[in-house]
């Protein structure tokens, strides 16, 4: 046996079902034991995207997603794919192929240390120097990248290693790793903090997006009935009907869900991962934190908890929950700052406008999809009005990148969505700047005969970049551009394309395509006027109709005061 053989027969012992990738020169010894064996290879049209569908494997199984690649220029198109994955906590793992290391024939043709480059962007990186070593390096790299926190792990396999004999060399069996449950002594500190608060908060951060949570994240909940609200990585942990859901914190501060945050003197973080743009804004003397997860806090200048229970989040919060449950009161004042939140958040989301405002988009893509759909969203202005005001259900319903928010992963994030799970409606939501940057996986999607919705958000632009250019002060200047016809496009890679063209068009469009099943792009306009109304105009005057209040609460004391 070689050892691209017994590569691919670890990776078939750890139950890989298909790699993604662009296979070169240096990989064919790979590409022919992989034609020998049970594994699919996915070929993809760069080697960005197939990062990217390794990485949404991982984020939805929780098992590491597998892609391939060669030397150089393909091992390099990786490194975005790495970054997102060791941000975002997904578990993957990359394997590139490299020149002989016996000799060199070549010269240094193409050669680039890419195990260095990876260093950086992935929780290992390392050369296969030796055949006989491959079984003990595979099962090590699937150990390291699922275990908590999870990321990408990157091996290089240069081709003569490949073509080596290697031997009588076992598989290493895999096994089950147990987290540690938290100290008792971390869960009498949480409960005792949580028993003093007046007004406590829970958070549900990315790392509460763990596939194998929702149950116990749930449970929670119902059992010590304290309001929550989540990160926008953490959203739909809990489903957002809970009558104690509060909103999602798109922004990191005065946004509506910030009445909330401002009013607890608790917050308790679940799954908290700092990668992801601040939440909220801690500060000295302003809430006490409590950080239950999997790995202790990265303590940073916004975020610096007082206490900490950390092991096993599923373990930790049943326990805790034993500790509280039915000794906390709910204040009642919770429930009228919910409404009022909700209320703010669901406005004008049926306003009969064309081109359609944010609100109006969410709200026709909520209608049409079920609770178990899944919207994976690449990254522009639309995200945040997807995060604050579309309703999950079901954990990891809305695919999102909080954490390196690179455009062009939302096409591919779909794509794995849609494989993973082909009874279920899947939609990507993408703007024209990022879809055009791994829009040539359209002919890979239809190559795979996914069934998949592609909704392009049309505004010419790099539209957040604009808005803040706009918020910013500077002059409206270098962000625009031409796009090609969408319809067109969508018919050159064997898709059915339709351009929304009426306010009420755009529900019936989606509503058809997930009908009639396949590939399909649709493509609306989107007027951002109401990024300046809501999100800088609109938030400013709820902040200084705030501080106005806590300063007529002042006086009002010190008035008091007075009399005394």
């Amino acid at each position: 046996m070689k050892g691209s053989d017994l590569l691919v027969a670890a990776l078939e012992n750890e139950g890989v079902d298909r790699i993604f990738g662009v296979p070169g020169e240096e990989n064919l010894d790979v590409v022919e034991s992989l034609r020998r064996s049970s594994i699919e290879l996915v070929v993809t049209r760069h080697e960005q995207p197939a990062a990217f569908l390794a990485a949404t494997y991982g984020r939805l199984t929780g098992k590491p997603g597998v892609a391939l690649s060669t030397l150089g220029p393909g091992a390099l198109n990786f490194v975005t794919g790495a970054a997102y994955g060791f941000l975002g906590g997904m578990p993957m793992v990359l394997i590139t192929g490299q020149k002989a290391i016996r000799q060199s024939r070549q010269a240094h043709f193409q050669i680039v240390d890419v195990v260095a480059a990876m260093r950086p962007l992935t929780k290992q990186s390392q050369q296969i120097v030796s055949a006989s070593s491959i079984p003990t390096l595979v099962r090590n790299a699937f150990r390291v990248a699922a275990e908590e926190r999870p990321g990408p792990v990157h091996l290089e396999l240069p081709e003569d290693v490949a073509a080596e004999e290697a031997g009588d060399a076992p598989l290493v069996p895999a096994h089950a790793a147990e987290l540690p449950v938290p100290s008792p002594e971390a869960i009498e500190r949480a409960s005792d903090l949580i028993l003093a608060a007046k007004s406590p908060l829970l958070m549900f951060g990315a790392g509460a997006s763990r596939p194998q949570l929702a149950p116990a994240l749930s449970d929670f909940v119902r059992r010590v009935r304290i309001p929550f609200f989540n990160t926008q990585m953490g959203k739909g942990a809990v489903g957002g009907a809970s009558d104690f859901y509060l909103g999602t914190a798109a922004l990191s501060e005065r946004d509506y869900v910030h009445k909330a945050i401002d009013r607890a003197d608790l917050i308790v973080t679940i799954g908290h991962e700092t990668v992801e743009k601040p939440p909220f804004l801690m500060s000295q003397g302003r809430h006490q934190v409590i950080h239950i997860g999997f790995v202790s806090a990265t303590v940073e200048e916004v975020y610096f908890p007082q206490a900490e229970v950390i092991g096993d989040i599923a373990k930790g919060l049943d326990l805790l929950a034993g500790q509280l449950e039915g000794r906390l009161k709910t204040n009642p004042d919770w429930a009228v700052l919910r409404k009022d939140i909700l209320d703010h958040i669901t406005d004008r989301a049926e306003e009969d406008r064309f081109p359609l405002t944010p609100q109006r988009i969410v709200h026709d893509v909520r209608q049409v999809m079920p609770p178990d759909g899944i919207v994976a969203l690449d990254n522009g202005m639309y995200k945040i009005w997807f995060a604050r005001n579309y309703r999950t259900d079901v954990a990891n319903t809305l695919l999102l990148d909080n954490a390196l928010a690179t455009m062009g992963a939302g096409l591919p994030s779909g794509m794995m969505a849609a494989l993973l799970y082909p009874q279920r409606r899947v939609l990507v939501v993408a703007g024209d700047g990022g879809f055009m940057m791994n829009s040539q996986e359209l002919e890979t999607a239809r190559r795979m005969k996914l069934n998949l919705v592609v909704l392009i958000i049309e505004d010419h632009a790099y539209g957040m970049i604009r808005w803040k250019q706009a918020v910013d002060g500077f002059a409206d200047w270098g962000l625009t551009f031409d796009n090609p016809d969408f319809v067109a496009y969508a018919a050159a890679y064997g898709a059915r394309g339709r351009r929304v063209t009426t306010a009420s068009g755009l529900a019936p469009a989606l509503e058809e395509a997930f009908s009639a099943g396949g590939l399909h792009l649709i493509t609306v306009p989107i007027d951002y006027s109401e990024n300046i109304r809501v999100l800088v105009d609109e938030l400013r005057h709820m902040q200084d109709r705030n501080h106005l209040n806590r300063e007529m609460k002042m006086r009002v004391q010190v008035f008091r005061l007075f009399e005394a």
